[in-house]
């Protein structure tokens, strides 16, 4: 694994109301939303990134107007949907 460090301003933390725990969860859960939407990384490795369940982060996405069903156009979406 990776390890990154982000120095936050304690002015930051201040004016948030945020403990460190708080920022760390943040930045763990934005960076795995960024590398899911951007750049396609699978739901389990996000999850990981994030350090939640893999059903917590799909809750997250939802919860951020992300879906978790990616079709290329209406065809494919019809298609889909008469295999269910």
């Amino acid at each position: 694994m990776c390890q990154v460090t982000v120095k936050i301003p304690e002015a930051v933390l201040y004016d948030t109301h945020m403990t460190t725990v708080q920022v760390s969860d943040y930045a763990k859960k934005i960076i795995a939303l960024d590398y899911y939407t951007r750049h396609h990384v699978s739901i389990g490795y996000c999850a990981q990134i994030a350090e939640m369940p893999e059903e917590d982060f799909i809750k997250f996405l939802g919860q951020n107007k992300i879906s978790i069903f990616q079709f290329d156009d209406k065809n494919e979406f019809l298609e889909e949907m008469n295999n269910a």
